[in-house]
């Protein structure tokens, strides 16, 4: 019987895309995922991941990736979808696209039976699958830390890839990385239009281009418009509310 996983990485980080992946896999197959050591990504050095990485190609009937650019989430953002509602239709993607019938996704909703019914919507012949979603299955099944690893692993040759293209180490691109933040300090400051890499619609984004309105720095034109929305009927809207609440 064939099995396979699918996990993501990336959803949460403001540079960079995020990366999902299934891979499929013989059941008998499962006990060779565990006897290399194949486990969740984020209990793993990036130099085991990249090891296993190539272990798992060898070993999976099928291994489908999809990348989701910053850019085309801030898009997607704009139009009032959101990143579950996008890892939903990512993950109906690789499931229409992998040979297999018995599907572990590893959710990212606390509500796993909600994701469920997300993922179905966008899902054609969706009881050809059975499906079974629940929190934190990248620690529990192997097929499902196989994909973790897989996705992990692309999604840092990306980083590595943006990092060559501005020639700057900026860490992991996530927001509680200092060497991340001070990037995106740079970025506001200096860069003429939005770079395909940042997604400027994070609360990360507007916070730090705040902060640097506060300290009287100066930020491009742009990330009045797109990320802090100046002139926008919602900015409009929530000044009106707040000088009601105050008084003025």
């Amino acid at each position: 019987m064939i099995i396979a996983g699918i996990d993501e990485a990336g959803r949460g980080a403001v540079i960079g895309p995020m990366v999902l992946a299934g891979v499929s896999i013989d059941t008998k197959d499962t006990k060779r995922l565990k006897a290399i050591g194949v486990k969740d990504s984020k209990d793993l050095s990036s130099k085991r991941r990249e090891e296993l990485a190539k272990e798992i190609e060898n070993i999976a009937k099928n291994i489908v990736v999809i990348k989701v650019p910053a850019c085309k989430i801030s898009s997607f953002k704009m139009k009032g979808i959101n990143l579950d509602r996008i890892e939903a239709m990512k993950i109906a993607d690789i499931i229409s696209m992998i040979d297999a019938k018995k599907v572990y996704v590893d959710s990212i909703e606390q509500n796993s039976e909600k994701f469920e019914e997300m993922i179905k919507e966008y899902l054609p012949n969706s009881d050809k699958y059975k499906l079974i979603v629940k929190n934190y299955l990248d620690e529990s099944i192997p097929v499902v830390s196989a994909a973790s690893i897989i996705a992990k692993v692309e999604r840092d040759k990306e980083i590595e890839e943006i990092k060559k293209k501005v020639n700057e180490d900026f860490g992991v691109g996530y927001s509680h990385d200092e060497k991340t933040r001070k990037f995106i300090e740079k970025i506001l400051m200096n860069e003429e239009k939005p770079p395909d890499y940042l997604r400027i619609h994070w609360e990360t984004v507007e916070d730090i281009a705040r902060k640097l309105l506060e300290e009287n720095k100066k930020v491009k034109k742009w990330v009045f418009e797109l990320v802090l929305k100046e002139g926008s009927w919602q900015k409009k809207l929530k000044d009106f509310f707040i000088k009601r609440i105050m008084g003025e």
